[in-house]
């Protein structure tokens, strides 16, 4: 299929959303109610359920433990998450621990130690790390925690670290190759990412063809997610977390959409460098806001935290604990941990191509830290406020945990000890969208362009910022899952490129750790 057959294709849906919008939008200013039942909107809705979510959720979360469905517990295993854990594993061992012995490493780095000015890229290691976590760091550190607490108890944060841990060699393997494969252009604007190395890596090893569709498959996911989760979920869901302590949202929704579209659209018209420079400021504002948060919480109740690290540990070893015993638990915290960080989605790599550095490993080794930042610690605070509060446990919660409403359980035990913080939590929850959806704009833009050309761009922030608007007056089910879906289906093409590709990393990572061990890289400061 040729690119202009593709585009096309691309564009048949946003057609159809973009006139489906109409009458729902019209309805809304005119005062009227929004226009439901029979809309557009309603069938594109129920035809996205019925042709694409459906069965793309019947392929990605096949329940590989499907032995177990009949049993009381009936534990889930959904294969994107086995395929995403397995794949990390094998990496950290093939990588010889890199997660590990390049902490420290990868801290000196980003801190600016070995950067030189003149070095080949747009962005430095720190705004390349900020960018890509600002596309992760998200609602899924707020609510996917606590249901993930809720419905395994709190052995479930013990399986969540030890996934992030693993996740960081699968974060270090696929940053590494999209700055080994990352092409400069004239202007020095910086083409990288898992299209490139899926299709000219693959290519080096005698798998052009399939390197090349999977590229393909890779650019077109990644947009539907950057359109999808990583746009028009990340407006839905902080509006509804907003609209808990500003009513006014509820009768005007489209003016959030309206706001965040124009706050949007000014920060993804200047390119991946004045994404950089709002992530390096906004990403440790919102992480050091909410993580002091917990630690006051933390230490007001110093003395019950040994207890709770107790019932991590035990709750992830019990063959009694809830969800089914040691698998259940297992399954629950690999879950969340694999769809907050997307260590071998493959998204993260498109932002650190993008960093000044002349060596491709380098830039690996930066990226490492974002699962450690991602899971490790914002994702181990929020389950310990929420053990330590016993909230997840709390009968007067229990709606709550049946909804899987996983922000409001955690509004609630951070509540107990701080009366305002539900306000903190919502300039969170509007920070963490923001951000995320300046990162997935780079993310689909460059896809964008690898698929119709680099004279592009501009229809795509467009199109992205019309998304923004759209996120806000549809509540369709299907339509809003949808981005999500995509987001998880990438780890399949990106992933078999990485492993595929494993040998290659591997040598080049002893190579520049030989370099490193024998003091031959110069420190700038």
């Amino acid at each position: 299929m040729t690119r202009r057959r593709l585009l096309a294709r691309l564009l048949a849906p946003l057609a159809v959303l973009l006139l489906g919008a109409a009458p729902t939008l019209a309805a809304q200013a005119d005062g009227a109610a929004p226009v439901v039942g029979g809309s557009i909107i309603d069938a594109i809705d129920r035809f996205f359920g019925t042709v694409i979510v459906t069965p793309l959720t019947t392929i990605f979360f096949y329940d590989v433990m499907f032995w177990d469905n009949d049993s009381a517990t009936n534990i889930q295993l959904p294969i994107v998450v086995l395929w995403l854990v397995m794949g990390s594993v094998y990496l950290t061992l093939r990588m010889g621990f890199i997660n590990l012995r390049g902490f420290a490493h990868a801290i000196n780095v980003t801190r600016g130690k070995y950067s030189n000015p003149e070095d080949l890229g747009e962005v430095s290691h720190f705004q390349a790390l900020t960018t890509a976590l600002s596309a992760t760091v998200g609602l899924g550190n707020i609510a996917g925690v606590a249901i993930a607490v809720s419905i395994g108890g709190p052995g479930a944060t013990f399986w969540m670290i030890i996934a992030g841990l693993i996740g960081m060699s699968a974060k270090f393997s696929e940053c590494t190759l999209g700055q080994k494969y990352r092409e400069v252009r004239s202007d020095g604007h910086v083409m990288g990412g898992a299209m490139y190395y899926l299709s000219n890596g693959l290519g080096e090893l005698g798998w052009g063809k399939l390197g090349r569709v999977l590229a393909v498959l890779f650019a077109v996911l990644c947009i539907g997610g950057s359109l999808g989760g990583g746009n028009t979920f990340q407006v839905s869901q902080s509006m509804g977390a907003l609209q808990e302590s500003m009513p006014f949202l509820v009768a005007y929704p489209w003016v959030y959409g309206l706001v965040l579209s124009v706050l949007v659209g000014v920060v993804i018209i200047g390119g991946i460098r004045r994404i950089a420079d709002v992530a390096d400021k906004i990403v440790p504002s919102m992480v050091g806001v909410y993580v002091l948060a917990a630690l006051y919480i933390l230490f007001d109740n110093m003395a019950h935290v040994p207890a709770a690290f107790g019932e991590i540990v035990n709750g992830a070893f019990s063959p009694g604990a809830a969800y089914g015993g040691i698998i259940g638990v297992l399954v629950q915290g690999f879950r969340r941990a694999a769809f907050s960080n997307e260590a071998g989605a493959g998204s993260a790599a498109i932002a650190h191509s993008a960093a000044r550095t002349p060596y491709a490993v380098r830039e690996g080794i930066v990226a490492l830290l974002e699962p450690f930042i991602d899971t490790v610690v914002v994702c181990t605070m929020t389950a310990l406020v929420i053990v330590i509060t016993g909230s997840y446990a709390n009968p007067d919660n229990a709606a709550l945990i049946a909804a899987n409403n996983g922000a409001a359980l955690t509004s609630r035990a951070f509540g107990q000890h701080i009366s305002w913080f539900p306000y903190i939590l919502g300039v969170c929850v509007l920070l963490f969208a923001f951000s995320t959806m300046i990162s997935w704009s780079y993310y689909g833009e460059r896809c964008w362009t690898y698929l119709v050309g680099d004279g592009k761009s501009r229809i795509f922030q467009f199109v992205f910022v019309i998304f923004t608007f759209l996120g806000s007056i549809i509540s369709a089910t299907n339509i809003l899952s949808f981005g999500d879906l995509m987001i998880l289906g990438m780890a399949f093409p990106n992933l078999l490129g990485v492993l595929m590709l494993s040998g290659k990393i591997r040598t080049d990572l002893d190579a520049y750790w030989g370099m490193y061990k024998r003091g031959e890289f110069k420190a700038y400061k």
